[in-house]
């Protein structure tokens, strides 16, 4: 017999989830899990695959003892790389990190996070959505141990220290201080203020066409004479606002849209009642499956006035 759809263990269960939600930064500890075995699993079985990384390894690290052996008989000063970072790696392009010992250090980590991209991917079986989050986490967990973030093996970081006799890391400390503040507090963070929807954030004109206890829908009218037959509907996600899209002009996508002749609609969701969102988004999305004839998509805030 199934349980009824407000019973008090999905009280609990949602109490819990949401807890678990706000420890781990809304981000599923099972779903990564999941990944995780899913990969490690299929590289247990994968002999071929293991051969393959046990040989990169290998040449990695004569790759790495050979650039030792080198910059020790080139003495101090500017040394050649032996691993070129990616295209868009900028936290090594300082000169500072050729000079010993943040040469050696970098150049290991580079290749240490080679060899991690090479590990995460192509291992047969491996679902590629879960491929895609043991690459993510794994270059997640690969830049925390960074020598770009830790003071000790920073060389620029050591630098601007030495110049400004740590007036860096209070400054630093002050603002972790206040973060957490606000963190405890439930404030946003600091600077938020001085953003005001509608001022210099959200300042394409636009007005609300649809309203409802679920959402409002925005339509935002074209500045151009000549007008595309065609309008765009914009569904950001559940936890986004919708003028994350339209932020200063100059890098507005709704205003780039209108400038260029295109009726624009945007969805913007409401911030759920915590005591009543379950029961509001069952009635709103109760009464959109019943009434509009697109219910399948999130075309239905338009279908009323919509040919």
């Amino acid at each position: 017999m199934n349980s009824p759809p407000f019973s008090m263990a999905n009280a609990i269960d949602s109490r819990a989830h949401a807890a678990l939600a706000r420890a781990f930064s809304s981000l599923s500890p099972h779903s990564s899990m999941l990944a995780w075995l899913d990969w490690v699993s299929h590289l247990a079985a994968s002999p071929g695959k293991q051969t393959e990384l046990a040989r990169l390894a290998y040449d990695q690290h004569g790759q790495l003892i050979e650039y030792l052996l080198q910059c020790l008989v080139a003495g101090p000063g500017a040394a050649r790389a032996c691993v070129d970072p990616p295209a868009h790696d900028r936290r090594f392009s300082d000169p500072a990190w050729m000079a010993w010992p943040f040469n050696l250090m970098h150049q290991s980590f580079l290749l240490n996070q080679q060899w991690w991209e090479e590990a995460a991917r192509g291992v047969w079986g491996v679902e590629p959505h879960h491929e895609n989050l043991v690459a993510f986490g794994a270059r997640q967990w690969l830049d925390v141990f960074s020598p770009g973030n830790q003071l000790a093996t920073n060389p620029v970081a050591l630098k601007r220290t030495l110049e400004e006799g740590g007036a860096n890391l209070a400054r630093g400390m002050m603002h972790f201080l206040e973060n957490a503040q606000r963190r405890i507090a439930q404030l946003p963070p600091s600077g938020t203020e001085d953003f005001v929807v509608g001022e210099n954030v959200a300042a394409t004109p636009g007005k609300v066409v649809v309203r409802n206890r679920l959402m409002e829908l925005i339509q935002y009218a074209p500045t151009t004479e000549k007008i595309h037959a065609e309008p765009i509907l914009i569904v950001p996600a559940w936890i986004m606002k919708y003028y994350i899209l339209d932020l200063s002009p100059h890098n507005s996508l709704i205003k780039y849209l209108v400038d260029n002749g295109h009726t624009v609609f945007c969805i913007s969701w409401k911030t759920r009642d915590p005591m009543n969102a379950i029961w509001a988004w069952m009635i709103t999305l109760s009464r959109v499956f019943k009434r509009h004839y697109l219910p399948s998509t999130p075309l239905f805030p338009i279908a009323t006035f919509m040919p």
